[in-house]
């Protein structure tokens, strides 16, 4: 028996976040040609690894918008939950290649540690203040889905914080470049960039196989969950017990229910799914009662995986 659930809410959510990931896309590709160009023309790694970075930001949006459009399409007989893991895929997707991409902005700047080019420190402190506006304008667009629990939106707002503190290390480089002449400090900045990529990367990849690999939510205690089950009235063992996550926010819980004599399923049922909705907010719960001879409680467990309680 399921919870109920406000897939409205879900509609609306997802029709703000598409909203807010287009406008960033836009603002951000946009940029990234510039900030390319800027540091080509200035021959600032900084601004080159940043632009990199901002062309994983393109395509980390550009996937995160298709997979909002995908996860809104309509249950069908063979994706019986949907399309809603197409965010989890993609927060997989954009974690992997953003850590490659970090693999090559390493190696450039190793490369420039042993032999640091002059760089035109002026024009390309110009071009990452303006940069840093950007980021500013796009991590203020997707905070509120961010906040909102969706991994997809999260990976996305990880990305573009990441481009934040990238554009502040190409202004600190820059006014270390102009007023000391301090080249190696171009390439220095790029290891920084790289690291904060590689960080967000890896949280974002080991989220997202934990939810693909059907792991308990990491807010939830499955112990405390099974512990609330028991106290339930009518309800002395608890076994079968799985809690997983079908995306960001919609996590589904299965156990079986060994009942007290004469106890009453519907009430049981009622005030498990109630208990587990106000108490853990999981809305979608399928709860199979069962009853086990004249002393249901007493018998020997054969299930290997339950919990007990003396009945009443």
């Amino acid at each position: 028996m399921g919870g109920g659930h406000d897939h409205c809410d879900h509609g609306d959510h997802r029709s703000r976040n598409r909203r807010a990931l287009l406008t960033v896309l836009l603002v951000t590709a946009g940029f990234m040609v510039v900030e390319f160009v800027g540091g080509v023309l200035t021959n600032s790694l900084a601004l080159i690894s940043d632009a990199g970075h901002m062309l994983t930001d393109v395509a980390a949006l550009s996937l995160s918008f298709a997979a909002i459009w995908l996860a809104g399409r309509a249950a069908t007989g063979r994706k019986t939950f949907g399309y809603h893991r197409a965010e989890i895929l993609v927060a997989l997707i954009n974690g992997v290649a953003v850590i490659v991409l970090a693999v090559f902005i390493f190696i450039e700047a190793i490369h420039r540690v042993g032999d640091a080019p002059e760089v035109d420190s002026g024009p390309m402190l110009v071009v990452a203040t303006i940069g840093l506006a950007v980021n500013v304008f796009a991590a203020f667009m997707l905070h509120r889905g961010a906040k909102g629990g969706s991994m997809n939106m999260e990976g996305a707002f990880l990305h573009v914080m990441g481009d934040l503190l990238g554009s502040i290390g190409a202004i600190v480089a820059g006014v270390l470049m102009l007023t000391t002449g301090f080249w190696l400090a171009d390439p220095l900045v790029s290891f920084f960039v790289a690291a904060l990529i590689v960080l967000s990367a890896l949280r974002l990849i080991r989220r997202s196989l934990d939810v693909l690999l059907e792991g308990t939510p990491a807010h939830l205690d499955l112990e405390e969950i099974r512990a609330a089950l028991l106290e339930v009235d009518g309800v002395c063992e608890v076994h079968d017990l799985h809690v997983w996550t079908i995306t960001q926010g919609f996590e589904s819980l299965t156990a079986h229910l060994l009942l007290t004599e004469g106890a009453s399923h519907q009430d049981v049922l009622h005030t498990s799914h109630r208990m587990l909705v106000e108490r853990f907010q999981i809305e979608h719960s399928t709860l199979q009662p069962e009853e086990r001879g004249l002393d249901p409680c007493g018998a020997p467990d054969d299930h290997g995986n339950g919990e007990r309680r003396s009945a009443e």
